[in-house]
């Protein structure tokens, strides 16, 4: 049986987020918590937050066993850009783009 999570429209570049995801693709649930909360990246805090969120959401199914997770597929998309605008010099304008993510984790029984 599988659990999923996904967090939506958060305010980090997949980019980054791609760095940490890759980290703990396909490691078990305890042991991806364990890098995720010493990894000294923002995007850390975020993916363990959506891994949290599987985790409950697989332990709501009563045919799941929750000591034998792992995580089986885990992916950055790349959500909506916010699009400003910072001022230069003799009036002009240079455009930022304000990237975010979609986070998905899934998790599965060995």
């Amino acid at each position: 049986m599988e659990a999923k999570a996904v967090a939506r429209f958060v305010r980090i570049s997949p980019q980054k987020a791609r760095l940490v995801v890759d980290l703990v693709r396909g490691l078990k649930v305890e042991e991806a918590d364990r890098i995720l909360a010493f990894s000294r990246k923002r995007a850390a805090g975020l993916v363990k937050k959506v891994l949290k969120s599987a985790l409950a959401n697989a332990t709501q199914n009563p045919n799941i066993d929750e000591k034998i997770l792992f995580v089986k597929e885990i992916f950055v998309d790349q959500g909506p850009a916010m699009k400003r605008h910072k001022a230069k010099t003799m009036g002009r304008v240079a455009p930022i783009k304000r990237r975010m993510s979609h986070i998905t984790v899934v998790l599965d029984e060995q």
